[in-house]
């Protein structure tokens, strides 16, 4: 997580340089993100994962055993950066086309580590693409199957062409000198969550289940639908800004 976070923030510093943003905005920045995005991780994963924590109160704050969710980093990682544009007087959706070309960088790398924890895998598997489990990773149903949908990787490939996209979007601003602050942004959260719902029906880590779909499914169409309403209404509404 922290060399995808390195590598994310550096992808950042040179699209600012392109932008001919202000650096000490960005680099103030992180740090409040940084600080929303775990508190935001957090809190979305212990309500995520209810169960496991009502009847173990100091289990909350044992954060180094994991349980930070990606869609916890997204909304307390975008509330701070909304927060802190508002306080700075900076425009938020041009910062959040910016941050969330390096969340999903950070995300490419990041999802990798969970092979070593042997974590958020998918469905068992003949292919031969299939990762080992042990035994004490596997669910109960799964005890006598030993390859699995390694859907973390998955999950890093698809954001590798996510991440190619926005790239695409970002230099065809440079070229044409237009552009609409917040087409990034949406992009993002549009593709991301439809990535994340397929997913979600390989995957068979713990998931609460609402209205017959797992969580993050109900979530990422949520997100979904939100972002085409917002981005409809802005686009119908103003014409693209030149640079």
């Amino acid at each position: 997580m922290i060399v995808g976070g390195l590598l994310g923030f550096s992808l950042i510093l040179w699209l600012i340089k392109k932008y001919k943003l202000e650096k000490k905005f960005f680099e103030d920045l992180l740090f409040w993100w940084v600080v929303g995005a775990i508190i935001g991780a957090r809190i979305y994963y212990v309500i995520y994962a209810w169960e496991m924590y009502k009847d173990n109160w100091l289990d909350v704050f044992k954060i180094w055993q994991g349980g930070l969710a990606v869609h916890g980093i997204m909304l307390g990682g975008l509330i701070t950066t909304f927060i802190y544009c508002r306080l700075k007087k900076k425009e938020f959706l041009l910062t959040a086309d910016l941050v969330v070309t390096g969340l999903v960088t950070a995300q490419i790398v990041g999802r990798i580590g969970n092979y070593f924890n042997q974590e958020i895998f998918g469905l068992p598997t003949n292919l031969s693409w299939g990762i080992p489990i042990d035994l004490s990773f596997r669910p109960e149903q799964f005890m006598n199957s030993s390859f699995f949908h390694p859907t973390f990787i998955y999950e890093s490939l698809g954001n590798i062409l996510i991440l190619c996209l926005l790239l695409f979007l970002h230099l065809r601003r440079f070229k044409k000198k237009e552009f609409q602050p917040g087409q990034i942004f949406f992009s993002y959260l549009i593709l991301y969550s439809i990535l994340r719902f397929s997913l979600e029906l390989l995957r068979v880590d713990y998931s609460p289940i609402v209205f017959g779909v797992r969580w993050a499914q109900l979530l990422s169409g949520i997100i979904i639908l939100t972002s085409i309403i917002l981005i409809s209404i802005r686009f119908a509404r103003h014409r693209p800004l030149s640079s």
